[in-house]
């Protein structure tokens, strides 16, 4: 029984055993010189004060032995203590920078909830750190990517995980299935074609993993959609083509790509989101429910029914309360 518990306690970490040694050695020298010097030393409380005072080197001098044996007892409590007290604190130093280093490497856990996880750095997962924590400081995101050293974005809520998002151990120290939503974006370092492979098998990885988790992921090439939704994908950014009709329609409207992108840009103010359908507007006309949301400073542009998004009906078009309303507001 005794053996076990002592190889137990040789499997705690350092700085536990440490403490629990500083706190043996005050207790022992503090009822020993009770019992040495008890003028002294009135009561045990006192010793251990004492023991407390002269081991961390203070010397307040209010209770102080007089006798030879207290005196030896003091020496010994210096010369032992002080040499425990300074390896504790030396450990929770060297401890204090290898949680700093691992978080800065890469190689910590997560250990939160409800955060967001984005897998990929680049120019566009920066930007989208940046939007969102602008937004709402207080939001936890965790950062994977398998190329950097050390976190490209160090502040306390980005969390930096090194390794391979294909991979479940990534994943885990990633903390994946108590994440709120998860962004794979495409890798800038492949071609097209195998930039889109390796964002859907970390689709697949994250769908094994976490079946139920919000998933977007960016894909370059058309023909690849379907293969991301196949995968399980609960959203698909397709870069390039959204990138090729900014483009034509700042051909044919100049100054139009400032526009959308303003239209897009949460910081600046207004932006376009959906909103759900209230029970009073089922059935109701799509210029009725207009009249009403620009009284709330909305505007009203289109909405999405199922899976197709219609954009400008016609006036007396009928909604219905499983729509969503598209409009751009504040």
């Amino acid at each position: 029984m005794v053996q076990h518990i002592y190889f137990r306690f040789l499997r705690w970490p350092l700085i536990m055993k440490l403490l629990l040694l500083i706190f043996g050695l005050i207790i022992s020298f503090g009822i020993a010189v009770h019992y040495v010097e008890p003028k002294q030393f009135p009561t045990i409380f006192t010793g251990i004060w004492w023991a407390v005072i002269t081991t961390a080197t203070v010397g307040y001098g209010d209770v102080y032995p007089v006798t030879v044996k207290g005196r030896i007892l003091g020496i010994l409590l210096v010369l032992t203590g002080a040499g425990v007290v300074s390896a504790y604190f030396a450990s929770i130093a060297a401890t204090t920078i290898r949680i700093q280093n691992a978080a800065m490497k890469g190689t910590k856990m997560f250990t939160g909830k409800d955060h967001i996880i984005i897998v990929g750095w680049n120019g566009r997962s920066k930007n989208v750190i940046d939007q969102w924590l602008s937004l709402d400081k207080r939001q936890s995101i965790v950062l994977i990517d398998d190329t950097l050293d050390v976190n490209p974005y160090p502040t306390h809520q980005v969390h930096f995980i090194k390794g391979k998002a294909s991979v479940d151990e990534t994943l885990q120290r990633a903390c994946l299935k108590k994440a709120k939503y998860i962004l794979i974006t495409s890798d800038q370092n492949e071609n097209e074609s195998h930039a889109d492979m390796g964002s859907i098998l970390i689709l697949l990885a994250v769908k094994g993993f976490h079946p139920d988790i919000y998933c977007v992921v960016e894909i370059l090439m058309n023909e690849n959609v379907i293969n991301a939704k196949r995968a399980g994908a609960d959203e698909v950014i397709q870069t390039n083509a959204q990138s090729s009709y900014v483009m034509m329609n700042s051909l044919l409207s100049h100054g139009m790509s400032d526009t959308i992108l303003m239209m897009l840009d949460h910081i600046k103010g207004n932006h376009l989101k959906y909103i759900p359908i209230m029970e009073e507007w089922n059935g109701k006309h799509f210029e009725d429910i207009s009249s009403m949301l620009k009284e709330e400073r909305k505007l009203l542009i289109g909405l999405k029914r199922g899976g197709e998004t219609i954009i400008n009906p016609p006036m007396h078009f009928h909604i219905l309360s499983t729509d969503q309303l598209l409009v751009i507001s504040n």
